[in-house]
């Protein structure tokens, strides 16, 4: 076994800078804190000191959950943060028993369960991860610290500059410098200003409208599942959709949606109205007797979109961007973060495998990044971009036939459990798209649902008893 980095004799110690503080950027730091003597975190916020809602993250209100693909990375960058989420109050929920939703093709049954997710808010993801990151004694946190620029050539990044809260200017020096800055990050911008190729970007826009109010959770609904509509793309109207993600504290968080033309509004009194508007009025239903806990939040910043880092030619050594930086996606399909562990996982291998500062290390993470990335883009606009008035590159012949493969893959979900594990195998980004096409799944897509399509929610009488009970005393 070799020795750990900092007990090298007379090698010259190791430096990281990861860019932001976000989740991707702290898994970052995870994966770095492995091989590196020194991770430095240069974060522009000050950073909560406990599950409470960050400046720089104001997407925060809305439904967020770790599906499976992405908890493991997680646990693996960071052993017992599963067991720290479900300490501070977040549910792991088994998919599909813990789940009553309605996809395109009909409601999914119950079946035991095939993966599961993390549901809790996202200010409680963020600190458990926050904090056992920030304890590990190789990582240093920046706060209140802006980011300038890179440091460097068109070669080979080197460091940043930064100002520090008192308005020093410092170059920070860096074997390897990571961007985890998320949505808002300028990585094409500070490496342009270097001689770097500008990436080449991609963009499908639905004109998505997010809207999302916490609500007091009925007594007894501790184990209640996460209840979802989901809109169907193939038809021509605005996409709705509405889902109950059940939280800490014993609330519940209610997210609605719609595309141009059938989005919500910030209006309280129009909320319920909404939730009933869509493909089955079941979420409205449900919230009908709810107390309200907030004010409805809304946001706009929806867009998907993608810098394909991967294909500039040529790369810099030094530099690597991950998450949401890469790319951002319609947060309906919940794979923000799951993309970002898988990235963070994908930069620990490749450096434990070649070293911090080896040749050609930014260039194959980097790829490797891409492919998750790859997953979630083409599982997001191959959706969003059916939606009326949807802007972006249309679909050529090759992905229309893969659609009606799919959508024959989502009916026979519905009732033939070996398709629904396929189904939530990828979703869930545990498995590859490929994975669809295995034989024994296309078989049993081309064989149909084995049973009936469900004609209601599949919620138990128990669940539905527990949604109209008066509301207890806070």
């Amino acid at each position: 076994m070799s020795e750990p980095v900092s007990f090298r004799r007379g090698a010259a110690p190791r430096r990281a800078v990861v860019i932001g503080g976000g989740t991707a950027g702290m898994l970052a730091a995870a994966a770095l804190s492995e091989h590196a003597d020194l991770v430095t975190v240069v974060e522009r916020d000050a950073l909560p000191t406990g599950p409470e809602p960050r400046k720089g993250l104001p997407q925060a209100r809305h439904v967020h959950v770790v599906w499976s693909g992405g908890a493991r990375a997680m646990e693996s960058l960071l052993p017992g943060v599963t067991e720290g989420w479900l300490a501070a109050g977040a549910r792991r929920i088994p998919l599909p028993t813990g789940l009553v939703s309605m996809q395109s093709q009909g409601w999914m049954r119950r079946w035991p369960e095939m993966q599961f997710m993390i549901a809790c808010s996202r200010d409680l993801l963020d600190w458990v991860v926050r904090e056992q990151v920030v304890a590990r004694p190789r990582v240093t946190v920046l706060e209140r610290t802006e980011l300038l620029c890179l440091e460097g050539g068109r070669d080979r990044v080197t460091g940043v500059r930064v100002r520090t809260p008192d308005g020093e200017e410092r170059v920070l020096e860096a074997d390897l410098v990571v961007d985890g800055s998320g949505r808002g990050s300028r990585a094409p911008l500070w490496l342009g200003a270097l001689g770097v190729p500008a990436p080449r970007e991609e963009e499908v826009d639905s004109g998505l409208v997010y809207a999302s109010r916490v609500f007091r959770a009925p007594e007894g609904s501790e184990d209640y599942p996460l209840v979802n509509v989901q809109s169907d793309a193939r038809e021509p109207v605005p996409g709705r959709t509405t889902t109950i993600v059940p939280i800490e504290g014993g609330r519940w968080l209610v997210t609605l949606s719609g595309t141009r033309g059938g989005r919500p509004s910030g209006d309280a009194d129009e909320f319920e109205a909404f939730a009933r508007s869509v493909r089955h009025p079941v979420v409205g239903e449900l919230i009908a007797e709810a107390e309200p806990l907030s004010d409805v939040v809304v946001t706009r910043s929806t867009v998907n979109r993608r810098i394909f880092f991967e294909k500039v030619d040529p790369w810099p050594e030094g530099f690597v961007a991950l998450g949401d930086a890469v790319a951002t996606y319609n947060p309906v399909y919940g794979h923000g973060l799951t993309v970002a562990a898988q990235g963070a996982v994908a930069l620990r291998e490749n450096v434990a495998a070649h070293g911090l500062a080896a040749a050609g290390l930014a260039r194959r993470v980097q790829r490797a990044v891409a492919r998750p990335v790859s997953v979630a883009w083409d599982l997001a606009t191959g959706q969003d971009i059916l939606y009326p008035g949807a802007i972006g590159k249309q679909p050529g012949l090759g992905a229309k036939v893969l659609r009606r493969y799919v959508d024959r893959l989502l009916l026979t979900a519905t009732g033939r459990p070996l398709v629904t594990k396929a189904f939530f195998d990828v979703i869930t980004l545990s498995a590859p798209l490929a994975s669809l096409a295995r034989p024994e799944v296309v078989l049993a897509v081309l064989r149909g649902p084995a049973l009936p399509k469900l004609t209601a929610p599949p919620l138990t009488e128990r669940e539905l008893a527990i949604a109209h009970r008066p509301q207890r005393t806070p």
